[in-house]
């Protein structure tokens, strides 16, 4: 069989019914196989869209998301969004194709050592040389992307060793040396976590994407529940657990709510599950929960203690130990602490930003709440639209909020919304973008049209980098390089895709707004013009 043709089986043998990429004259043997396939492929306008978008449908579906890129310049251009995917933890395969192996090492065209440029960030690379290993090789892909801590696994296949030949056999297990992830917790560090919450005056919970990723919200709500442990988030454990639950108490760091942020500093325990809790999430080393003892439970050991000081570190699958916990705990004395927190945080209370010009953002994003189905998906940019849609959207029932933490990836939205449809088409989808983002992205208004997307793409327009430029006001008490009184109409921009769009200038036109947007067969554009000194807070 032609390694082309084995690279496309041993796809099909891992369920893949998707891939994003955009071809390339180094991986053309490789879409020869793709041709005559069941698997769809989804052409993306930019190299990064596609490792983005493949992120969306991973994270939609809880499965390995697929990106294919060529040599050169497209295997460079997937490098933001792998190191976006590495960062936040997302399963995902991404192939790369790459000159003959008689040429490589020569500065040929579009020659780049891709997996040495990605080392740094990517959890395992192979640079396929024999083709007989490519089965072994995809099978371990896959293995490595979705078990343990996930993250990106890359495959650079030079263009020769895609057209040789192979006896295919795909293999049934998988066998990797010194790749043993930890998944059940050690019970003597369990047991001491339950002795510690049972002494224990005001226990916290707070949690990152790590409960998303081994699809833990059940375990941790009825574990929240049965101890009665008040919780907070960080940004990327958004979704974690319903904000209409009754031990809910929001978005820690320097973007979230102050009352999480006193709920800490007031906290004597800290149980932080799946988080590393880096800067954005506190105030600095030594500053977070500098009054509280630190269990710390994570899938990967070098994040435990990396930031925090932890008193009883347990390594495993946040599922797993979750279970085990709730099989050890009783009801905790906390409800004078919970009715403490729950009256700070009903004392608490939005900045308004009384004098302004077009519509509240913080209005908006609470009205969407209102409007979607517990089964929508969002998916924030970075910036303001990102914090602005973190603290107010209403994440409850089965919705999800996708977002680019760890690494701020602006244009992360649109294709991560794009990916996010194609794996869920009968679930609401809305892309929240700033202005500066859109333009990071916005050329996947195409892949939109092509595929018949029918999105609503939720466009906050400040004619300004928002977020620069109030962290430019707050420390240096003025802005530059921020303004972008440049932009198109972006009305007419989508109009030219063939989609349709409204203009909203105050709150009470929206609603109406985005529910003639989710109505629509085509993707749709809600502009909402924003008072270029409107603050996140």
């Amino acid at each position: 069989m032609k390694a082309a043709d084995a690279i496309v089986k041993c796809l099909q043998k891992e369920n893949v019914e998707i891939v994003f990429g955009y071809p390339g004259g180094a991986v053309l043997p490789l879409y020869e196989s793709l041709r005559s396939s069941s698997i769809k492929h989804i052409l993306v306008r930019q190299e990064q869209a596609a490792v983005h978008s493949a992120s969306g449908y991973a994270r939609s579906l809880g499965r390995v998301g697929v990106a294919i890129g060529t040599s050169g310049p497209g295997a460079t251009n997937l490098i933001t969004g792998i190191a976006t995917a590495y960062m936040d933890s997302i399963p995902m395969v991404v192939f790369t194709g790459q000159v003959s192996t008689e040429l490589m090492g020569r500065d040929v065209f579009q020659e780049v050592d891709i997996t040495g440029a990605t080392e740094p960030f990517i959890k395992h690379s192979y640079l396929v040389k024999d083709a007989t290993q490519i089965p072994r090789i995809i099978k371990e892909a896959f293995h490595l992307a979705s078990t343990g801590r996930p993250g990106p696994v890359l495959i650079d296949v030079p263009k020769d060793v895609q057209n040789d030949r192979l006896d295919y056999v795909y293999p049934q297990d998988v066998s990797i040396r010194g790749y043993k992830p930890t998944v059940q917790g050690h019970m003597g560090q369990i047991k001491r976590a339950i002795r510690k919450l049972r002494n224990s005056k005001r226990p916290l919970i707070c949690v990152g994407g790590g409960i998303l990723r081994s699809k833990a919200q059940e375990e941790l709500a009825n574990f929240v529940t049965k101890a009665k442990i008040p919780v907070v988030h960080t940004l990327m454990g958004i979704g974690a657990l319903p904000v209409d639950h009754p031990y809910y108490f929001g978005m820690v760091g320097s973007h979230g709510f102050a009352h999480a942020n006193r709920a800490v500093s007031q906290s004597d325990l800290l149980v932080v599950i799946g988080a590393r809790v880096a800067d954005r999430a506190t105030a600095g080393p030594g500053l977070f929960a500098k009054n509280a003892e630190i269990i710390h439970i994570d899938i990967d050991p070098a994040e435990i203690g990396k930031n925090l000081g932890t008193l009883i570190p347990t390594v495993g699958d946040a599922k797993n130990i979750l279970q085990q916990l709730i099989k050890g705990i009783t009801s905790l004395a906390t409800d004078q602490w919970v009715q403490n927190l729950r009256e700070i945080k009903d004392s608490q209370k939005d900045v308004l930003f009384e004098d302004r010009v077009g519509v509240n953002p913080k209005v908006i994003l609470k009205t969407l709440g209102g409007i979607l189905e517990d089964t929508a998906i969002v998916t924030a940019d970075v910036g303001q639209n990102q914090i602005w849609a973190a603290r107010n959207f209403p994440v409850t029932g089965k919705r999800q909020l996708l977002t680019s933490g760890g690494l701020g990836t602006m244009g992360y939205s649109l294709p991560a919304a794009v990916g996010a449809k194609i794996a869920c088409p009968d679930y609401q989808v809305v892309a929240v973008v700033g202005d500066g983002g859109f333009q990071m992205s916005m050329f996947e208004l195409g892949t939109m049209a092509q595929n018949g997307l029918p999105l609503v793409i939720l466009l906050f327009n400040n004619s300004r980098l928002g977020m620069v430029r109030e962290l430019q006001n707050d420390g240096y008490g003025e802005c530059f390089g921020i303004d972008l009184t440049g932009n198109p109409d972006f009305i007419k921009l989508v109009g030219a895709y063939g989609f349709s769009g409204i203009r909203v200038h105050n709150d009470d036109q929206f609603a109406d707004a985005m529910k003639t947007g989710l109505a629509a067969t085509k993707p749709f554009l809600v502009e909402c013009i924003v008072d270029p000194k409107e603050s996140t807070l």
